[in-house]
């Protein structure tokens, strides 16, 4: 009996020893899954937390890696991408310059002569200036058979203008009267506007053309006809004038 108690206290003393180094154990390994420092110091005393502790740490390990290689292959595409950015080839077609037109003066020639004074080319014998004195003459009587048309139609749109009671104010014989001026102007305005539109004859640009060709000793474009109308519109107002003042009483 004595023995077999003393048998029993004796297991029941090393099942005491041995949970505390089991315990001790357990713990260990799994601190060491965790760690490399305990994890492999403790695991090497037992099989088990050893494998634990390398399983658990070298997990850890290749995610920070891997986590580490994303953040650099990142970093290395945007740097790229910033490079590609600074060196864009400037793709951009350079407009040539348009060259300035060339002066007009420089087209004109002997027409630059236009420019003087009216009387001078006007009275000139030279058979260069003969077709411009004669497209001169012709607009301004031209001009001047307009005018005549035109004041002659501001008349007659007056008196059909009138109110009955500008009318009633009229003297009985202005009243009497009025019907016979209406109709002598109606009758002045055909002649006139016959007569205007027979004066226009040779104004037109065509006739233009030909008399600055004859005079030209280069060749006539657009830009010279152009200008020679800007030209010449001051020398015709002023023959027209002329012509006007010869014929007022």
């Amino acid at each position: 009996m004595t023995n077999r108690k003393t048998l029993f206290a004796m297991v029941a003393a090393l099942a005491l020893l041995a949970s505390p180094a089991l315990a001790g154990a357990g713990g260990n390994g799994h601190g060491g899954g965790n760690g490399h420092g305990n994890g492999g110091g403790n695991a090497g005393g037992n099989g088990n937390g050893g494998g634990n502790a390398g399983g658990n740490g070298g997990g850890n390990g290749n995610g920070k890696s891997g986590a580490s290689h994303g953040k650099s292959a990142s970093a290395r595409g945007q740097v790229a991408k910033a490079k590609a950015d600074d060196t864009t080839v400037d793709t951009t077609t350079k407009v040539s310059a348009v060259p300035k037109e060339k002066n007009i003066h420089a087209k004109l020639g002997r027409l630059n002569s236009l420019q003087r004074n009216i009387n001078a080319y006007m009275n000139s014998k030279s058979k260069k200036f003969a077709a411009i004195q004669a497209f001169v003459t012709q607009s301004a009587k031209a001009k001047v058979a307009q005018d005549q048309l035109d004041a002659l139609t501001a008349q007659l749109d007056a008196l059909k203008a009138l109110t009955p009671d500008e009318i009633a104010a009229m003297s009985p014989e202005d009243q009497a009267a009025l019907p016979g001026k209406i109709t002598d102007l109606e009758a002045e305005i055909a002649t006139q506007t016959t007569a205007a539109e027979a004066a226009a004859e040779g104004t037109d640009d065509a006739s233009l053309d030909a008399a600055l060709t004859d005079m030209a000793n280069k060749p006539v474009d657009d830009d010279v006809t152009a200008w020679a109308q800007g030209v010449l519109a001051g020398k015709i107002d002023q023959t027209a004038a002329a012509m006007e003042a010869e014929t007022t009483p």
